[in-house]
């Protein structure tokens, strides 16, 4: 994940990105895809680059791929947050790489409007 300096200014773009992975709630993850139809621009790769580059600082383990595979290189420190936060789980099967789980998305996805939530852009 990427780190900043206090002297380096975010693009607009990367704020809003970074704010809308600051309010996802514990145990609950986005998309990259949902991130940016929340914010009503970019696409997923846009926020993906964002949270490579300046993700660092927010719970990045919460906003993840659309099918539910933990952020390669980063899967063990991810999977350490989602168990302390109750992140729900599909347990890997035993073919499965490294026998790391997924996360199960139909349970552990955030439509952000719970309470509490920003609203969204519309």
């Amino acid at each position: 994940m990427g780190r900043m300096s206090e002297d380096d200014e975010l693009p607009e773009y990367a704020e809003r990105v970074l704010e809308v992975a600051e309010r996802i709630p514990p145990g609950r993850v986005m998309t990259y895809g949902d991130v940016a139809e929340w914010l009503g621009e970019g696409g997923p790769r846009q926020v993906g680059r964002v949270m490579a580059l300046y993700g660092g600082a927010v719970p990045w383990w919460r906003v993840v791929r659309a099918d539910g595979v933990l952020l390669p290189g980063h899967e063990l420190r991810a999977l350490a947050r989602y168990r302390e936060e109750g992140t729900p789980l599909r347990e890997a099967g035993r073919a499965a790489e490294g026998h790391v789980p997924r996360l199960a998305m139909a349970r552990a996805r955030w439509d952000g409007r719970e309470p509490g939530s920003v609203t969204p852009h519309t």
